[in-house]
């Protein structure tokens, strides 16, 4: 897949998550609903049967969503997700190319370098975006990735589609239109949310 303008993904989303926002305006979503897995796989940390599921739909060349992870999501992982209390679910909602091809070259690669490709985009957002091709190609060579095999990750439309139909599945069926938005046990949080809310969220769904 080309990244040029042509290739936008169905028009560009704007990027409405707001620093420091946190919202639970709208209707919660039943959490059977959200657990069902896209096509593509689920791409997740922490144990299957843990009592809370959070899911993060975030973009790779999303500011906030970068941000969230430097902040937040650390002291999540430290206090939450390592000490196997909740599952943590990353879905892409890619609102470009630059994010769109990101997420290709993470799903394209061996399933245990998902997460260290989606942490080095985060950690080096501002470096790689000022030339993504070549920035994300560099990324990739972290995960063993060649020239070919990272051209032809980002030729995959099956791969392209199903990051895509994830996305369009978030807007249409769980109104997700801000990134980052959360969903724990189907309770809904946008913006970057703060160590502290979500610690009111999840301590009382744990007992």
């Amino acid at each position: 897949m080309t990244i040029n303008r042509r290739t936008l993904i169905r028009g560009a989303v704007a990027i409405a998550g707001i620093a420091g926002l946190s919202r639970t305006s709208l209707a919660d979503i039943d959490p059977a609903k959200l657990n069902e897995p896209p096509a593509l796989g689920e791409m997740s940390m922490g144990p299957d049967d843990a009592k809370v599921t959070v899911i993060e739909y975030a973009s790779a060349s999303c500011p906030h969503c970068a941000n969230f992870y430097k902040t937040t999501f650390k002291e999540l992982k430290k206090d939450y997700i390592d000490t196997g209390k909740i599952r943590f679910v990353f879905r892409e909602f890619p609102h470009n190319d630059a994010a769109l091809a990101g997420f290709m070259i993470a799903r394209c690669a061996p399933k245990e370098k998902y997460f260290p490709l989606v942490d080095t985009m985060f950690e080096t957002q501002d470096a790689w975006l000022q030339s993504p091709r070549d920035g994300l190609f560099r990324i990739a060579q972290l995960a063993g990735f060649t020239q070919a095999s990272f051209d032809e990750c980002l030729k995959n439309e099956t791969v392209a589609k199903g990051i895509i139909a994830i996305r369009d599945r978030a807007e249409s069926e769980f109104e997700v239109h801000g990134i980052p938005s959360f969903f724990v046990n189907g309770k809904v949080l946008t913006g970057e949310t703060t160590i502290d809310k979500f610690k009111e969220i999840i301590d009382p769904l744990l007992t």
